[in-house]
């Protein structure tokens, strides 16, 4: 295989990250409409259960995001990508097969794991060429094309059911992660050269975690991430039985879906525009703060009246909205004092975020009773625990600016 040597275009290499980083939104979104064939396959006694397929994987993928980073930072990035790639395709082969939900867990926990070399590794390949606001622009670039992925996914999910069974699902993960990989191979250079790689040893390795630990502005956004993560991934979980069981809207849920994915998106946009002129800490409390303030009102509906189903649209679609804001600028913002270290700060930063989150919405989406209440009880409390952490430590920032 030839080794590229020439730097991809900006619009290539922004394409290349979005679809990187999408590998994860497929595996998650196109699974969505299956919740309810594969708990009448594996968990037909307690169809809640199948839930587990979302959250296992995400919990696979903090797991494996601790490693990846500092692996990346001995042997380069691409071979850990390609590695992660690998992994991931041998657990959808794995989860093809699966007769019982504790096999699926498992086999998504693999998935999972190996999930992280793309997912981590991308955002270090960013930090290797970019910093401050001109990474939290070219995050936003890519998370606006990664949008498309979650506005197609169920419905592509739901058409390979209806063709093949939820099965065949598994086998197009193995396609695009292979599609993917093949493009990163061939075009993208390695952007951790020989010289700047350090040994994977505990002692260096503990001493960038405690870096990162001692650093407060680091700690401050690996929380405000976790909560913001808890929120989406408790989303996730619950969406589709909202849309079926309350709304009856299972069979347009997929269109519904990805109007709601459309919508969300545009924040890429507008955060790419207004980022660079308001700075990274103000999009964030913006996005945070303003979910408070819009879940607060759908928490007064359901508790009263109900929840319209125009509200409820525009109510998930303000959380894909908050996303925008929030994620790519509190990367940007936690890797800042720690580029030196991309690496293991980036597996740091998305392992503690995404096994938190994940642990926090298991709770959430088990504890679906037929309402919304619960789902919007645990979003108003973590975007306001979110908003006021990230707050209290840009606070002196904020007002000098």
């Amino acid at each position: 295989m030839t080794r590229p040597e020439k730097a991809l275009s900006r619009p290539e290499f922004v394409a290349l990250i979005a679809m990187l980083f999408a590998m994860v939104a497929f595996s998650i979104d196109a699974m969505l409409p299956a919740l309810p064939e594969i708990a009448d396959a594996i968990t037909p006694a307690d169809p809640n259960r199948a839930q587990l397929v979302i959250t296992s994987f995400v919990f696979g993928m903090g797991l494996g995001t601790f490693f990846t980073g500092p692996l990346s930072d001995t042997f380069g990035r691409k071979p850990v990508i390609i590695g992660g790639a690998i992994l991931y395709c041998i657990g959808a082969i794995w989860g093809a097969f699966v007769t019982s939900v504790e096999e699926m867990v498992l086999a998504r926990v693999v998935q999972g794991l190996g999930v992280a070399g793309p997912r981590i590794v991308a955002l270090a390949i960013i930090r290797d060429l970019y910093e401050g606001r001109p990474m939290a622009q070219i995050m936003s670039f890519a998370m606006l094309i990664f949008t498309l992925v979650p506005a197609i996914a169920p419905a592509l999910g739901a058409l390979i059911i209806a063709v093949s069974g939820w099965r065949a699902i598994f086998f197009v993960f193995v396609i695009f992660c292979a599609g993917v990989t093949l493009w990163l191979a061939l075009r993208q250079p390695e952007t951790h050269p020989v010289e700047k790689r350090t040994p994977f040893r505990a002692k260096p390795l503990w001493a960038a975690v405690k870096r990162c630990l001692s650093d407060r502005l680091f700690v401050s956004c690996a929380a405000a991430l976790s909560m913001t993560f808890g929120m989406l991934f408790a989303e996730l979980s619950s969406i589709h039985q909202i849309f079926d069981e309350i709304y009856g809207k299972a069979d347009s849920f997929p269109f519904w879906f990805a109007v709601i994915a459309v919508i969300g998106g545009s924040a890429s946009i507008l955060n790419a525009r207004l980022v660079m002129r308001f700075g990274m800490g103000r999009m964030i409390l913006i996005g945070l703060f303003g979910q408070a303030l819009i879940t607060g009102g759908v928490l007064i509906f359901a508790l009263t009246t109900g929840v319209p189903f125009a509200m409820l649209i525009f109510w998930c679609s303000s959380l894909f909205f908050m996303v925008g804001f929030v994620i790519g600028n509190l990367n940007a913002l936690a890797m800042g004092p720690v580029g030196d270290i991309a690496g293991m700060a980036a597996s740091i930063l998305g392992s503690v975020a995404t096994v938190i989150g994940a642990l926090i919405a298991i709770p959430i989406g088990l504890a679906f009773d037929g309402t919304p209440v619960p789902l919007a009880i645990s979003i108003l409390a973590l975007s306001l625990a979110s908003g006021l952490t990230v707050y209290a430590t840009l606070r002196g920032q904020l007002s000098a600016a």
